[in-house]
């Protein structure tokens, strides 16, 4: 059972945010839009024990069904929330200089991260920048708006504005379990997932990925240059776009290096106090799942299922976004 909102030829529809639906074969590939479809409860085996290490062990996981937005939230979406609740993103708030002690001037300002590929200022063992003025009104930079962007996914999104975001409509995160489980589109024991071990099975791309060596060169292979609108792929079998690819996305769960196999009901991850980065660096980190469009084979090759990584709570970037799941419809 899915709630979805098929695009109609006689007139322009309307998303949940009010904005205009484009039509198909438009720059803005939204292919459908709506709320959520359900995921039928289930056992599955999530991680895997043949890539990195910190996706083992592979271990049987029952869960409860549940339903999950078809798509991640869009800027008009998120619009829509600041402009109903007037919510500023950590990303548009003055960092607090006690939190950062030696922290230059520049890093004392509000904005967020930026991805700057070797002959825009970065190099080649550092591509990220601390971009004052960056937040998900500006994504691409203080000087960058959203006009044109309304179908993207939000991104420069701390895990407590996605967090916020799901709440204001009744709803949470999905776990990790949660989200791999509707990641792998029912196709237990396939690498990818749309089936078999192939990222472009017959030429075709079926993710919002890196074509080329990263961080050099992204040629586009795939027909998009950074984040693409959602729905520009087709839907997996559970009727859910962009689990794989595009921009990564926030979980509820805490991150440490490897599965708990005696966590085999409806996981919700370890407690913040034995999260990695809190045990080592001092702060907070979540498990992030999808990857993004700057996952490519010879950097990142986090566009399967079982993948993760982990991700400072307290700060976004122009890669990860969120979607939101609910045990009601």
């Amino acid at each position: 059972m899915s709630i979805l909102v098929l695009l109609a030829a006689c007139a322009p529809a309307k998303d949940e945010a009010g904005s205009d639906v484009p039509t198909l074969g438009s720059t803005q590939c939204l292919s459908a839009i709506g709320e959520q479809v359900w995921i039928e409860g289930q056992t599955f085996t999530m991680g895997a024990d043949d890539a990195y290490p910190e996706e083992g062990p592979a271990h049987p996981v029952e869960l409860d069904g549940f339903w999950m937005d078809v798509h991640e939230v869009t800027n008009a979406q998120f619009r829509a929330f600041v402009d109903a609740t007037g919510y500023v993103t950590v990303a548009e708030r003055q960092p607090d200089p006690a939190m950062m002690p030696g922290a230059p001037p520049d890093l004392l300002k509000p904005g967020s991260v930026l991805f700057t590929p070797p002959g825009e200022g970065g190099t080649l063992t550092n591509w990220w920048s601390y971009v004052p003025g960056t937040s998900w009104r500006h994504p691409e930079g203080p000087d960058s708006d959203l006009t044109g962007k309304d179908h993207f996914p939000v991104v420069h999104i701390a895990y407590e504005d996605a967090a916020a975001y799901a709440g204001w409509k009744g709803r949470s995160l999905p776990t990790e379990a949660q989200f791999e489980l509707a990641a792998r589109s029912g196709r237990a024991g396939e690498i990818y997932a749309w089936g078999g071990d192939d990222l472009a099975p017959d030429g075709v791309h079926r993710a919002n990925t890196w074509q080329g060596v990263f961080p050099v060169l992204d040629a586009g292979e795939d027909g998009h240059v950074g984040a693409a609108p959602v729905g520009c792929y087709d839907a997996n079998d559970y009727g859910v776009y962009d689990l794989i690819g595009n921009v990564w996305e926030w979980t509820s769960d805490w991150y440490v290096p490897a599965h708990n196999p005696s966590d085999t009901t409806n996981p919700t991850g370890p407690a913040e106090e034995d999260s990695f980065d809190r045990q080592n660096a001092g702060f907070p980190v979540k498990v992030i799942k999808g990857g993004s469009f700057m996952c490519a084979p010879n950097y990142c090759m986090r566009y399967r299922p079982a993948a993760r990584h982990a991700q400072d709570t307290g700060l976004g970037t122009g890669h990860i976004g969120f979607r939101t799941v609910s045990v009601m419809p």
